[in-house]
């Protein structure tokens, strides 16, 4: 009588019974693994994140299933909104602007960017200089400090230069900064046969893959009332940025690979031509 009252059919009341008493143990399992990921991205990855990520771990799912399991699970990935910029168009006239926004580069170690952020540890603020390969958006050197002076970006770069076995004949750009103007930091640039390249003032969509990188960090990574100390920052960091950024975190610009994977399909389809 219900199911006639509601042109209902019994078929597909006796189906809808007999699924409640099912567990789909198929997709338990992968809420499981939905699970995992969104935690370990400390609420930041979105459906087409945690997509590349179960693909690239073997698993075949589409995008909208993710979606739809996230959901169930109720998980909403933290993104900020857009943001309004300045435009600029004021050039240093001792160092000009080569990059000139052409962040597609054909292979690693030929343009590297770098720039200067800061997060709060404990009583003060600390600054974060990064160099990142434009190649497949890889972090590549990286320093900490309580002091956002030229050393900090000479160390960073050091790092950078270390890391990636000494390489020669690369570019350098970053924003008009003090530090990345200093004698000590083009120095060092004149030291590893690198060139330099800066932004025009004011205009931070000509080092975009910078801004870029930080908005990640802070918006993903960094806690919101940041670190105890500077050891614990420097740890955290540290690890988002050579770890979960460069290995395992998708990356749109890369097709949905990681910087480090991105690379190492450079060198299958070296290898193979």
């Amino acid at each position: 009588m219900v199911c006639a009252a509601f042109d209902v059919s019994r078929s597909s009341y006796y189906e809808y019974r007999q699924r409640r008493t099912q567990v789909d143990a198929k997709r338990l399992a992968l809420k499981a693994q939905v699970k995992h990921l969104f935690t370990k991205s400390r609420s930041s990855a979105g459906s087409r994140t945690i997509q590349g990520q179960l693909k690239a771990e073997g698993t075949a799912i589409g995008r909208f299933k993710v979606r739809s399991l996230m959901r169930e699970l109720r998980l909403t990935c933290k993104q900020p909104g857009s943001h309004a910029y300045k435009q600029a168009t004021v050039e240093r006239p001792d160092i000009a602007n080569h990059l000139a926004r052409e962040f597609s580069v054909d292979c690693p170690d030929q343009v590297w960017c770098g720039d200067i952020t800061y997060v709060w540890t404990g009583q003060e603020w600390s600054y974060l200089a990064v160099v990142l390969d434009l190649y497949a958006r890889r972090v590549v050197g990286w320093a900490l400090s309580s002091s956002p002076d030229a050393d900090l970006v000479v160390k960073a770069l050091d790092h950078a230069w270390e890391q990636r076995g000494q390489p020669r004949n690369i570019m350098f750009h970053s924003d008009q900064g003090s530090q990345y103007a200093s004698r000590k930091f083009r120095q060092r640039l004149w030291r590893y046969q690198i060139t330099q390249s800066m932004s025009r003032r004011g205009n931070c969509w000509d080092n975009a893959p910078m801004e870029r990188l930080f908005r990640s960090l802070k918006s993903e990574w960094v806690p919101a009332l940041g670190y105890r100390s500077l050891n614990a920052a420097r740890r955290d960091i540290g690890y988002y940025l050579m770890g979960y950024y460069n290995q395992q975190r998708p990356h749109a610009f890369n097709g949905g690979l990681s910087p480090v994977a991105a690379e190492e399909k450079l060198k299958i389809l070296s290898g193979i031509s």
